[in-house]
């Protein structure tokens, strides 16, 4: 594999691996860096001035990514019959006669819905598209979904309900530009620090001349800046939105011309949010009535508003439903397509954007297309060298409905590739025991030690982010190219190059002929022209050479750092090219508290600690940060629960118990407790937040409410980790 080798102490420009902000880095090369006889120096990092979406910027687990890639690597192959046994190291000659083995008996037996593939927006866009051309192609289902499905499916739904189109319309210049930022289920000071730096400075120099709503339960690091902050209660943004739709409505603070001609569903709307008058919305939602007129008065007074949610709204069982509020309200207000303003998605995953554009979901195929239209299959069967009808109509199984299929017996092989759902998914124990059942569980993954590997069969070393060249795509539709400027520890491979291996194999030649990461670039960035995400004049050349373009990048297109709006003609990408007001009620949360489990439950995130901690976990000055998950409760329920601040409690759900260590605060609203979802059960101080939560999903997106579950607390002594279901 071509690795770019830097001259010596020259910094090498790269993108970073964590969340989808996409901040540019400068990879500083150690003197000693692979010299024999002597241990691997980390590789320092600086931000990248010259990088448009962060501008030199960076957070402390960009600076200090370094620091993981030579931390507890898995370095070979490594085979088990039963999860009973030992794992074994084999050869890649091996692995692929035991994949290809399975494959093949599962093709002939029980066909090729018994496969599935759960991959992750750690995947490079080569990665994503290779494992859509060998799944969904040749081998002929659509069993391939990727951990997006947690955490950003519900804006892709919500894009495509309202505007026809998946692809967030705005762009970081906005958040210099707007004169209302409205943060709603974001936490975005711990989960995108560098965009809210960003917001934060500008907030510094305005003051007063920018206002700033934040909406959660709790009152975050991303709240101190707020000019407002509505701590509503948990799964009722929908009814805020829609009693804010009514109060505009009233006040006659429209814009008119913009409904009558770019939008279709208004008077529909208009009849449908007539119900969600101040009083009924503030009862539900558990705010004073007059907040919610100032809020409305805060929109109507506005002339650029800026709205900017992540998982908070997401992970909702009706989180599709609630990005179409979101949206309704810059479509009342006119407010999308202009400098300044519109509906903006935060991506979660570096490259979950980049996997969106390449069909990294069940429901998708390559360059925003679907599965279920027929033009859009023979498309790609036609570009594919496929015959027609080799791509199933029926769209895959979620990552969900692939526990579910195990869980029946249903699913063969299950590959699980950059991440780990043995900490991330909901309901853990339902999830462990229907993996258990699954006949060959597939890991490929960089790091050893994984909670995930524990029940797999087969694992595959993978070369990861600085060992392998690709591009990401970031949140505001920037695409960068992160060369290889390292070698892959012991006999790790790029993720695509195994697919494509593995297609070869299966008698696939002329769909995965020897190539490189930039011949499949240009191979998929050709199948986006004339769609919304074009980015069909990029190439891994006109990357490297002029810097992260931003799509749409049509070809002949010249490369700029200006930014690009989508919609900016208020023309969309629905058959009438109107956006489409949506009236969907409100239904709260999945799981609301009983009698028995009075409490809700909500997770998130610590600004130092990555996911599940595969890479976080191992930067000791991460981990002084965050030492331990920690319980945040309400003084008013730690005292009718008989919890005191620093001492254990147990939480529990119909699901099961854990303990954590209590932190009496105020920022949270009573009625609600909150803990971080990084420990899984391989951490010292283990508490697996997601034991508790529920697997109920959006019936659009199939995102899970992964932010509320009823639960109960009660004093325990038990110091960490489960405590039994």
């Amino acid at each position: 594999m071509a690795v770019d080798s830097p001259s010596p102490g020259q910094p090498v420009r790269s993108v970073c691996p964590y969340c989808g902000v996409g901040c540019g880095l400068q990879m500083l090369p150690p003197a000693a860096d692979g010299e024999k006889g002597e241990a691997p120096r980390p590789w320092g990092t600086r931000g990248d001035r010259h990088h448009p979406s962060s501008l030199g910027q960076v957070c402390i687990k960009g600076a200090t990514v370094g620091e993981t890639l030579d931390q507890d690597r898995l370095l070979h192959p490594a085979y088990r019959a039963r999860l009973d046994q030992p794992f074994e190291r084999i050869s890649w000659e091996r692995a692929f006669d035991l994949l290809t083995a399975r494959i093949n008996t599962t093709l002939k037996e029980r066909g090729p819905a018994a496969i599935a593939i759960y991959g992750s927006g750690q995947f490079h866009t080569e990665d994503y598209y290779i494992a859509q051309k060998l799944l969904k192609g040749a081998i002929g289902t659509n069993n391939f979904d990727a951990n997006s499905r947690l955490c950003m499916s519900s804006a892709v739904s919500g894009y495509a309900r309202s505007l026809g189109s998946d692809g967030p319309p705005c762009c970081y210049e906005d958040i210099d530009q707007a004169d209302l930022v409205v943060l709603i289920g974001t936490n975005t000071a711990e989960c995108h620090p560098v965009l809210f730096q960003r917001l934060a400075k500008r907030k510094k120099r305005q003051g007063s001349d920018l206002k700033i709503l934040v909406i959660d339960p709790r009152a975050t690091a991303t709240a101190a800046i707020a000019d407002w902050h509505l701590a509503i209660a948990s799964g009722t943004d929908l009814a805020l939105l829609h009693g804010i739709a009514h109060l505009l409505l009233q006040a006659g603070s429209i814009d008119r011309s913009f409904v009558a001609n770019a939008t279709e569903g208004f008077e529909a709307f208009e009849a449908h949010v007539a119900a969600w008058t101040p009083a009924r919305t503030a009862a539900l939602c558990g705010i004073p009535e007059d907040d919610l007129r100032a809020v409305a008065s805060l929109w109507a007074g506005s002339s650029a508003v800026l709205s900017l949610w992540s998982m908070g709204l997401n992970q909702r069982v009706e989180g599709t439903a609630t990005v179409g509020g979101l949206i309704n309200l810059h479509l009342l207000s006119g407010q999308i397509g202009q400098p300044g303003c519109g509906p903006f998605s935060l991506t979660g995953q570096p490259n979950a954007m980049g996997g969106r554009e390449a069909g990294g979901l069940a429901q998708l195929l390559p360059g925003y297309r679907s599965v279920a239209d027929a033009s859009h299959r023979a498309e790609l069967e036609q570009a594919w060298g496929l015959a027609p009808g080799s791509i199933d109509p029926a769209p895959g199984l979620s990552v969900w409905e692939q526990i579910e299929a195990m869980e029946a017996g249903a699913l063969d092989l299950w590959w699980v590739a950059a991440t780990n759902p043995l900490v991330s998914l909901p309901h853990l124990e339902r999830v462990r025991a229907a993996v258990s059942r699954c006949p060959m569980v597939v890991l490929s993954e960089a790091y050893a030690g994984s909670e995930t590997a524990a029940y797999a069969h087969l694992l595959l070393p993978a070369a990861q982010w600085s060992e392998k060249q690709g591009t990401m795509t970031n949140s505001e539709r920037r695409v960068t190219l992160a060369p290889a400027f390292r070698h892959p520890p012991g006999e790790a491979r790029p993720d695509w190059q195994v697919f494509a291996e593995l297609g070869r194999r299966l008698g696939h030649g002329a769909q995965f002929p020897p190539s490189t990461a930039a011949d499949v670039f240009a191979e998929f960035v050709a199948l986006t022209a004339g769609r919304v995400c074009d980015l069909s004049g990029m190439s891994h050349g006109l990357l490297a050479e002029a810097g992260p373009q931003q799509w749409p990048f049509a070809a002949g297109s010249d490369p700029t750092t200006t930014a690009k709006r989508l919609y900016g003609d208020h023309r969309f990408a629905t058959p009438s090219g109107r956006a489409r007001f949506l009236c969907d009620a409100p239904l709260g949360l999945g799981e609301p508290p009983c009698e028995a489990f009075p409490l809700v439950l909500t997770v998130g995130r610590y600004l130092g600690h990555w996911h599940t901690m595969t890479r976080t976990g191992k930067v000791p000055r991460l981990k002084a940060m965050h030492p331990e998950p920690l319980l945040e409760v309400h003084p008013s329920d730690a005292k009718r629960y008989g919890v005191d601040d620093g001492a254990w409690a147990q939480v529990s759900s119909r699901r099961g118990s854990v303990a954590a260590r209590v932190q009496i605060t105020e920022r949270i609203r009573p009625g609600t407790l909150f803990l971080p979802m990084h420990w899984g059960a391989s951490q010292e101080k283990a508490c697996e937040a997601n034991l508790l939560m529920h697997e109920l999903f959006c019936p659009h997106s199939r995102q899970p409410e992964l932010k509320a579950a009823a639960v109960r607390l009660e004093a325990a002594v038990q110091e960490s980790g489960e405590m039994g279901v």
